[in-house]
Order: C-alpha cells, then sequence, then structure tokens
C-alpha cells in the first residue's frame, strides 16, 4: 500500500515539477511525504583541499538555504493534503536517499530526472540513475 513518500529535492525546476504528481498520488493513498535535501558534502572537501578555505561558514549558509527552501516547498505539498517531514542532511547525495528510504517505511521515492548535476548522465541525471538502480522500493522519476 501506497503511505509514505520520499521526495530528494536539489531544488532544480524539475523538483518543482515533480511536485505536480503529489494530486495523483495523494489519491492513490498517499498520506505522508518526506523532503529530503541533501547538502553535498563533497562540495566542502574540495574547497578545503584546494582553496584552503574554512568552510564551516560555508555550510552554516548552505543549511539554513536549504532549510528555507524546504520549508517553502513544505508549505505547497502540506497544501495537497499531505503530512509532510522536511529533512536536510550533510552527505553524499546517493548514499543519504538510500540511506533514509531504508530508515523509514517508505512506499514510493519520487525523483527528478535531471538536477544539478553536470551532464555526464544526461539522459536521466547521475543522482537519479544511482537511485533506480540501487533503492530497494519503488521509484518514479518525472521527466524535465
Amino acid at each position: 500500500m501506497l503511505k509514505t513518500i520520499l521526495f530528494p529535492t536539489d531544488f532544480s525546476e524539475v523538483s518543482f515539477k515533480a511536485l505536480d504528481v503529489f494530486e495523483k498520488l495523494r489519491l492513490a493513498g498517499a498520506e505522508k511525504v518526506i523532503l529530503l535535501h541533501v547538502v553535498d558534502q563533497r562540495n566542502f572537501h574540495i574547497m578545503e583541499d584546494y582553496a584552503y578555505a574554512n568552510t564551516k561558514e560555508l555550510e552554516k549558509q548552505s543549511m539554513d538555504y536549504a532549510k528555507s527552501e524546504l520549508e517553502k516547498m513544505a508549505q505547497k505539498v502540506k497544501e495537497q493534503g499531505f503530512t509532510v517531514v522536511p529533512k536536510v542532511v550533510m552527505g553524499v547525495p546517493v548514499q543519504e536517499i538510500l540511506k533514509e528510504q531504508k530508515e523509514d517505511e517508505v512506499s514510493l521515492i519520487v525523483l527528478g530526472s535531471h538536477g544539478r548535476s553536470n551532464l555526464a548522465e544526461m539522459f536521466l541525471g547521475s543522482v537519479a540513475e544511482k537511485v533506480v538502480r540501487k533503492c530497494t522500493k519503488p521509484v518514479l522519476v518525472v521527466k524535465r
């Protein structure tokens, strides 16, 4: 039964487009949406290694920005009649998505087909492609 949806977002245009499918999922029995944004820690490691920068303030700003954006998105999802759990974590996106789908009783993962990754995997998107391959739950991929 479709109860809980995990919706990882990178705040890209296709992520907002994916919100359009939620109404149909609610009609199919979905009640709860876990909104997940992963601040990619690898970006900060690169800055520390090559720019010799202290990244603590940048990390805090990134987390604060993500929380603010996720709250805006959460409000839109709440208006569709869902219980919403917003989560912002620091880590590697694919690993954190896979971890989340195991920790919560997720029925379905909804992903955008393209996000902010480079063009190397332009047909599906690197994060979406890896999640589809590695996750144990059904995945709905919303095309651009």
